[in-house]
């Protein structure tokens, strides 16, 4: 048997790109630079009071996304001469218990608009509001006493904010539940819990507002809850050899700002405190026409839904809308070099607005890098020639743009791959740690519960079964923005004919979806296809052009559509949807999503059932996961992924990769075989 050992050189460099280092007209799309979030704090101080002693907050401030027209015109006009939009800002405040919308437009340095939003939801919570409601519940006297009465340090505690949820209660106020949990030496905060505890605290009066102590379960032990590998104790493994990508030219693809051109491909990325990274105007290169043709218009996550699957006292509200409550921007963190993204990955800085208006950075939350997969593009091997065997073969290189959001116990790494044949790839990868709660069992023998909602995992450690739903909003722009959406059903039918000996066969049978009904699918049900085409251009051939969905592997909600968390994500009772572009509906669940109680989401909207024939269309296509915990899964979790994939379908006249150059070995690596 033979080891083969490859041997690479350790030569890279990390890029760091940051928005400033560029003296340029800000991009329509650009995040809100330092300088503008400055400027929009300094511009609402002359109308409102803003600090720590006001009862004045910002909860979101973001770009106010520019009317799509003039944005299709600046960006399609010759190198961009064509004045670009009004940059402005929009933010949501709380203004002595009310809500406010804001807008500031950076031109005339001027609020031009404001008004009290007077519906139902409340907004996002910022980071500072959730640490200081967890500091106030560490100094509350019940709470402390409950502590002691329990035998435990209170210097070994930790308080988490959890939301509350909705159900049915008719007036919500800006509530939370904070959550204890006793660390006992370990860092691995989330893994025991202190549960009999209720803490609740009203957010805008900074109280707690209730206390209840049930003192019922036992702590998990805190052993074999280390993942820092400098605390960790041989035996390692399995052994992997460090390596790193040789690139002898560097990376192969250029930033300029945010704009991102490599390869065939060219778009826009920037970065929002609620989505996180945000991918615009994507376009690919057509080299038949000699031209880029638009794909993408704007993508991104619109919302995390987390139900748990534990109706106890403890348990029910925890049914999580990560992106609409906790903002997946503003829990994203800094992704390391060479773990995180690998050798020659390019880093982009994200700027949001903290509490009281003053910019926050968080370093390095975005990166780009090539992918050398060791995947295939296209081959073939063709032995039929009289006297020659011909092999034609080229590696799949592709370009990953990645953040990594970390919210609360769970971290979701979100990739947008693009890839020179024209496809682009949305992965969701799920890691972290579980949410757990305490049992009295060490072995499942000793259960004596109809159903500990969960798998026992460690000793007094039950890790509860819960969903992921990741939503991503995809305004596709298929060479154009007059797109259709096109089922494409797999009939088996009989043979006409008498002379086969065939009994069956399978065809396809096309429908134009007309309207938002006629467009919402849950994937299994039937054999289809689903494509997003532009029927005003055709190829030579007589095709509409196209991008097919490829889904990936198929979840979708298992709770009854009246239980309340059920409402409030009500955009996962299909895994897609279709509507017409509004500029307004851009979160899933809704603007407000805090306490939310589902009448402002997708489902919502799509009630309308509007045209979508010939039209502006989004789509929205859910990424989803049941988990049933296992112990692989502590005390942290190997990575679990899952996505889709948009692929081009008749949108190029034959394949666009056929002419791509085989790669050239500037080194050859060294190579030792090994007989064993």
């Amino acid at each position: 048997m033979a080891r083969l050992h490859f041997i690479i050189l350790i030569f890279s460099s990390i890029f760091a790109i940051s928005s400033s280092s560029f003296i340029r007209p800000p991009h329509p799309f650009d995040p809100l630079t330092r300088t503008e979030l400055k400027l929009v704090r300094n511009v609402i101080k002359k109308t409102y009071p803003v600090g720590p002693k006001y009862n004045f907050t910002f909860q979101y401030v973001g770009l106010n996304e520019p009317d799509k027209s003039l944005v299709l015109s600046w960006h399609s006009s010759p190198d961009q001469n064509v004045k670009p939009p009004p940059r402005q800002a929009f933010i949501i405040a709380r203004d002595s218990g009310k809500t406010r919308e804001i807008v500031v437009d950076f031109s005339s340095r001027a609020i031009i608009s404001d008004k009290i939003h007077v519906g139902k939801g409340n907004p996002m919570l910022t980071i500072d509001e959730q640490e200081a409601a967890t500091e106030l519940v560490h100094k509350f006297k019940p709470f402390r006493d409950s502590i002691r009465r329990r035998g435990l340090k209170l210097s070994e505690v930790v308080v988490t904010s959890s939301t509350m949820g909705w159900f049915g209660e008719t007036k919500t106020e800006r509530l939370i539940k904070t959550i204890p949990f006793y660390l006992n030496g370990s860092v691995n905060t989330y893994l025991r819990p202190i549960e009999g505890l209720t803490i609740i605290v009203n957010l805008d009066k900074m109280k707690v507002t209730k206390f209840k102590d049930r003192f019922t379960s036992p702590l998990p032990k805190a052993n074999g809850t280390e993942f820092r590998f400098s605390k960790l104790n041989p035996p390692f493994g399995p052994a992997l050899r460090n390596a790193v990508l040789f690139q002898p030219n560097g990376p192969g693809f250029k930033i300029e700002g945010h704009i991102v051109r490599w390869a065939n491909w060219e778009f826009h990325m920037s970065f929002d405190v609620r989505a996180g990274l945000v991918i615009s105007l994507a376009s690919i290169f057509d080299m038949d026409m000699n031209k880029y043709r638009q794909v993408l218009y704007k993508g991104h996550v619109s919302e995390i839904f987390v139900p748990y699957m534990d109706p106890s006292a403890d348990w029910y509200f925890i049914t999580y809308l990560d992106c609409g409550e906790f903002g997946c921007g503003q829990s994203a963190v800094s992704l390391e070099p060479y773990n995180d993204c690998p050798a020659g990955a390019a880093f982009m800085d994200g700027i949001f607005a903290g509490q009281y208006g003053t910019p926050t950075k968080i370093s390095n939350v975005m990166c780009i890098f090539e992918k050398h997969a060791g995947d295939i593009m296209w081959r073939h091997t063709e032995v039929e020639v009289p006297g020659l065997e011909i092999t034609e073969v080229r590696p799949d290189v592709s370009l990953v743009a990645r953040m990594v959001t970390t919210v609360g116990n769970y971290d979701y790494i979100i990739d947008y791959e693009f890839k020179p044949s024209g496809s682009i790839k949305m992965e969701v990868g799920l890691t972290g740690v579980l949410e757990v709660k305490p049992v009295e069992y060490v072995h499942t023998s000793e259960i004596k519960e109809d159903d500990i909602h969960g798998t026992l995992i460690a000793d007094n450690t039950v890790g509860v079964n819960h969903d992921h739903f990741v939503t991503f909003r995809l305004d596709l722009d298929i060479d154009g923005t007059n797109n259709s959406f096109v089922r494409t059903e797999l009939v088996t039918k009989a043979p006409k004919s008498v002379n086969t000996p065939r009994k069956s066969y399978w065809t396809t049978k096309q429908k134009t979806a007309k309207t938002e009904a006629e467009a919402r699918v849950k994937l299994g049900l039937n054999v289809e296809e689903f494509v997003v085409v532009n029927a005003d251009r055709r190829t030579k051939h007589g095709n509409e052009v196209g991008y097919r969905l490829f889904p990936g592997p198929v979840s979708g909600t298992l709770l009854t559509q009246d239980d309340y968390p059920q409402i409030r994500a009500a955009f996962t009772n299909y895994n897609m949807w279709i509507t017409p572009y509004n500029k307004s509906e851009m979160w899933t669940s809704g603007l407000y999503t805090d306490r939310s109680q589902g009448d402002d989401t997708l489902a919502v909207w799509s009630q309308r059932n509007r045209e979508i024939e010939k039209k502006d269309i989004v789509m929205w296509y859910t990424v989803g996961f049941h988990h049933v915990p296992c112990q692989e899964d502590f005390p942290t979790m190997p990575t679990l992924s899952s996505g889709f994939e948009l692929r081009p379908a008749n949108f190029f006249e034959q394949n666009p990769v056929l002419k791509v150059k085989p790669i050239k070995l500037t080194t050859t690596p060294c190579c030792t075989c090994t007989n064993g």
